[in-house]
């Protein structure tokens, strides 16, 4: 069995008779929701599918917590189900994707905003500054968007939630080396979408 630090927590969780469970699986949600939701917002770009995939999440989490055995990391397995839930729901409803894009743009990602991209500086700012900046964090989460699930949900463990190579390898189930050929991939179409956008910000 692995070193984990949620080792004690699943234990209990495996532990607890039918009608403790609830107790506590309900620590447990408290502590993986945030990180549940942003993955499957950064992933189906609005928080109605957000919050399906993240229901999805715990579900699956409930029903199969008890065959848990270790051989991972407890939050990469929670970051697998998250990321798998969440592309599975795109597909499923891929002719609402336009319109989550447009959801974003009027203001909908606001909803998270302790997980957006910072993009911030040390020094005070004044108001055309700060909306020169909302605008141009916008666009980078609208690039995000644009590319595949999964590209995207790769960019997203990288970049989001700051997860090293390794680790987005064990929760994704492939090779490191297939981590970065994804991540290359990524940076190259992100490039193209954000180059334009960032010198019109900088010489703006």
């Amino acid at each position: 069995m692995k070193s984990d630090p949620d080792l004690q927590l699943i234990k209990r969780c495996q532990e607890a008779p039918a009608e403790g469970l609830e107790g506590a699986f309900r620590e447990l949600y408290d502590q993986y929701k945030d990180r549940v939701y942003n993955v499957c917002y950064r992933i189906t770009g609005n928080s109605a599918d957000a919050l399906d995939a993240a229901q999805e999440t715990f579900g699956i989490l409930f029903r199969k917590i008890g065959g848990f055995r270790f051989e991972s990391k407890f939050s990469s397995w929670v970051y697998r189900i998250a990321v798998n839930a969440s592309i599975d729901l795109k597909r499923r409803v891929s002719s609402r994707w336009v319109a989550s894009l447009d959801a974003i743009r009027e203001g909908e990602a606001r909803e998270f905003e302790s997980n957006r991209i910072d993009l911030s500086e040390e020094d005070g700012e004044g108001p055309m500054r700060q909306a020169g900046k909302r605008e141009l964090e916008n666009e980078v989460q609208h690039a995000i968007l644009r590319l595949s699930p999964k590209m995207r949900a790769i960019t997203v463990l990288r970049y989001i939630e700051d997860l090293s190579y390794e680790q987005i390898a064990e929760a994704l189930q492939i090779s490191i080396g297939t981590v970065k050929s994804r991540l290359a991939r990524a940076h190259q179409a992100l490039d193209r979408e954000l180059t334009p956008v960032l010198d019109k910000h900088y010489l703006a």
